[in-house]
């Protein structure tokens, strides 16, 4: 049950992060306009990722390795359909972003809102870093890296700004799925 809601939440966000561009470009349009800038206020990668940290809760509440691993690769492979992503390239990271959140679990309290955004940066820093990484040995093109490095610092702090509204509806998604009863009392 908790699968299927963080997977069912995870695709809403998905299609919301897929037609987010748009509202930010809209809203520094308007921005601009509202300002009398001269110029459009552009920021390539500001972006935020809001399936990272659906993921990174995932994998540092301790949920079961292979259904979580199996949620993150389905939300990744759903990721690299919506996107212009060659096939495998987000269901590969998002995996290893959960397994490696799952192991800096133990040590990674994301209860207050400083950590979650500090979580949030560090594994999307890290997770940028790997698929800059993978484009450049695997991608068609060799200019590709080297045209998104740029976006990588906006993307890591619009992500890290969304992270805290991410977690708190993963925080709810947990407590609604949790039993009412402890675990030593028999029904």
């Amino acid at each position: 049950m908790r699968n299927t809601a963080f997977f069912g939440v995870g695709v809403l966000l998905l299609l919301l992060q897929s037609n987010l561009f748009r509202l930010t470009g809209t809203f520094l349009r308007s921005l601009t306009w509202l300002t009398g800038a001269s110029q459009e206020l552009v920021v390539p990668g500001l972006v935020p990722s809001l399936v990272l940290p659906l993921i990174l809760f995932m994998g540092v509440h301790e949920y079961s390795l292979v259904r979580g691993a199996g949620v993150a690769f389905a939300l990744g492979y759903l990721t690299d359909l919506l996107g212009v992503a060659p096939i495998g390239l987000y269901t590969s990271t998002y995996v290893a972003a959960f397994v490696l959140a799952r192991a800096a679990g133990v040590r990674l309290a994301a209860q207050t809102m400083l950590m979650q955004v500090g979580l949030a940066l560090a594994f999307t820093l890290l997770h940028s870093i790997m698929i800059l990484v993978l484009l450049a040995i695997f991608g068609r093109d060799a200019w590709v890296p080297r045209a998104l490095y740029p976006m990588t610092l906006p993307h890591v702090l619009a992500t890290g700004a969304v992270a805290p509204l991410v977690f708190r509806i993963a925080q709810r998604i947990h407590q609604a799925t949790t039993s009412s009863s402890p675990r030593g009392e028999a029904a």
